[in-house]
């Protein structure tokens, strides 16, 4: 095989690969049925606004249609100037009637729609919070999400567009059969003309229009990259790097780069558009002549009168629109389909955890659950390489674990296989005996309270932080308590509105900023509000200074008063407080013992401990 046909076979095969992914799972017709079920349990009458929209519309054409020759009609017949008038004032009166209704019809109809805009856009933030954790991770959930968000968010999104394309369609078949009715009442040659042409015109148009539709995920990819240069360059958190590393002139360059690119895109895409346009403007030319011809010589040879000719004319001008017109929104249908078909495989993506199908559970005040982990195995998605290999591990309730290693050790791949966030690739994970793929995990997640490393601070008040409830339902006492045992509450207690200060500035003008150990405080304050009977801390005092975080380590026993305790920290001076330590390498525990213990061992842990402190003796000169 020559290099030209293996070059050809391959872009064979990569254009067979992308209509592949291109292809959604459900067609416009299943599209159709879901909308419309969406839209009779959400809000029925967008449907009956559609079909009385639909019915009002289809009338204004109809006495568009009738209105000059009916009138010619009567001047023609010779009757009286009051009958004239009087047909004059019923047209008129009809005009004005069905505007009226169609604008009132116009505008419920656009807030129904409105509505169910919103009412996706809620479902879509449902699916994103109540997920399986797995797919909060997984890239091709988040792509459909934002894809999701692309189309919901625009006023001219899916359900707008979707039901006027419905309306359109309707109204364009019912224009269709009755101008068809008409002008089979003149010639049949006339209706097959008036059918083929505009038919040929539109599979023409279409093969030229596919090219945008077909490109559309390199549009994306554009648009994207340019989305995010200006959102990166108004991003607080990048606002630093891009002033110390020089950044403005890269991302400019970038912005330019991308901009020059998606133009290039661009002027191909006008280039198809202006070849449709004219190809549409010579076929209509070529239509209106031959079908107006053809009309003409009708009706000089069959003797016409002047209102049935202009009955006629009108009908066959509007006729091939009917046609044409449908085609379009059909098209329009499918695009809008396509979109519909995204949003649905979101939202019916399976999820791997069982939620209400699983046995129910509630952690009990003072009661004690133990935590096991048998045999456990672990390697994310789409790896091959395990993250935690073999392991087993027994936490009792009440105990406090720290959980010690290198960077990529699996100390946070662990703590989520505890929590619940994952489940083993091998092995099990139990609550006092029960293997917990059997429970429902959103009562699992009841058990546990946790400080990540990973901030998520709420655009609210300081006590809606803590007590992550709205301030009716929080209780006040408690939230000071813990923001105390926390250490945050002398800094809240300078904020001029206290606890009911708002934190960030995004929503609030008023609102502050914290700083890293202001916000880890805080996240501990809302960890110990839970009273979840398993708390998790994960480098909870990585932000603190020595001072404020030797006051956490005093405060920690307290803290964790009856509770069981798992934490990750890499400075090892603060885990001499725990129980037990275990260090991980690899995925595996190979050291275990109190501090002490392991210390005396003189293992990996004690070596790292040495290299640790080596920089905190007093004796040291720089």
């Amino acid at each position: 095989m020559t290099k030209e046909k293996q070059e050809k076979t391959r872009q064979k095969t990569e254009k067979a690969e992308r209509r592949k992914k291109r292809k959604s799972k459900y067609n416009v017709l299943q599209n159709t049925i879901y909308m419309f079920k969406f839209a009779a349990e959400r809000k029925k009458s967008v449907i009956v606004l559609m079909f009385i929209g639909f019915l009002l519309s289809l009338s204004s054409n109809l006495i568009n249609l009738f209105l000059a020759p009916t009138i010619l009609g009567v001047v023609e017949r010779g009757e009286s100037f009051s009958t004239l008038l009087s047909t004059i004032t019923g047209f008129a009166f009809a005009i004005i009637v069905i505007q009226w209704l169609s604008s009132y019809v116009r505008i419920n109809s656009d807030l129904g729609k409105v509505y169910l805009r919103v009412s996706m856009i809620e479902l879509i933030n449902l699916k994103h919070m109540r997920t399986s954790y797995p797919n909060s991770e997984d890239t091709a959930f988040l792509e459909k999400r934002n894809r999701c968000k692309w189309e919901l968010f625009d006023s001219n999104g899916v359900p707008e567009a979707i039901w006027a394309n419905f309306s359109n369609i309707l109204l364009n078949v019912s224009g269709f059969i009755i101008y068809l009715f008409i002008i089979s009442n003149v010639d049949i040659v006339l209706g097959v003309l008036c059918v083929v042409i505009p038919v040929a015109v539109f599979f023409i148009n279409r093969k030229i229009y596919r090219w945008s539709y077909e490109h559309r995920d390199e549009e994306s990819q554009y648009t994207s990259q340019l989305y995010w240069i200006h959102e990166s360059s108004k991003n607080m958190i990048l606002a630093k790097d891009i002033r110390i590393f020089g950044m403005t002139d890269w991302l400019k360059n970038l912005y330019k780069k991308t901009l020059n690119l998606y133009n290039e895109f661009i002027k191909k895409g006008v280039k198809h558009e202006m070849l449709g346009n004219v190809v549409e403007l010579v076929s209509e030319f070529l239509r209106n002549g031959i079908v107006y011809v053809y009309l003409i010589v009708y009706t000089v040879n069959n003797g016409l009168s002047a209102s049935e000719f202009l009955l006629y004319l009108n009908a066959v001008s509007g006729f091939s629109e009917w046609i044409y017109n449908f085609m379009n929104c059909f098209l329009g249908l499918q695009r809008q389909s396509y979109k519909v078909s995204i949003i649905r495989e979101l939202l019916e993506t399976p999820e791997p955890f069982l939620f209400e199908e699983g046995r129910s559970i509630e952690p009990e005040k003072n009661g004690k659950y133990d935590i096991d982990l048998r045999n456990v195995t672990f390697r994310y998605p789409n790896s091959d390489k395990n993250v935690i290999e073999n392991l087993n591990l027994h936490i009792k309730a009440g105990e406090n674990l720290a959980i010690v290693g290198l960077n990529g050790a699996g100390k946070t791949t662990l703590v989520k296989l505890i929590c619940g966030f994952y489940d083993p690739t091998e092995g099990e994970v139990l609550l006092n005996g029960e293997d917990i793929r059997k429970l429902n995990r959103r009562d699992y997640y009841k058990f546990f309270s946790a400080v990540f490393q990973d901030f998520s601070m709420l655009e609210a008040t300081v006590a809606e932080n803590i007590s992550q409830m709205s301030p009716r339902e929080t209780d006040m006492k408690r939230v000071q308590k813990c923001a105390e045992e926390s250490g945050i509450d002398k800094k809240i207690n300078q904020f001029p509105k206290g606890y009911d200060t708002p934190v960030g500035k995004k929503v609030y003008d008023d609102g502050v900023l914290l700083s890293g150990g202001e916000t880890q405080k805080l996240f501990l304050a809302r960890a110990l509000y839970k009273e979840a009977p398993i708390i998790v801390l994960d480098e909870p005092t990585a932000a603190l200074d020595p001072l404020a975080e030797n006051e956490v380590y005093e405060k920690y026993s307290e803290m964790t008063d009856g509770k069981t305790s798992v934490y990750i920290s890499h400075r090892l001076a603060s885990t001499r407080f725990c129980d037990r330590i275990i260090y991980l390498e690899n995925g595996r525990i190979c050291e275990e013992g109190t501090h002490d213990e392991l210390i005396k061992k003189g293992g990996k842990y004690s070596d790292l401990f040495d290299v640790q402190s080596y920089y905190y003796k007093e004796e040291i000169e720089f």
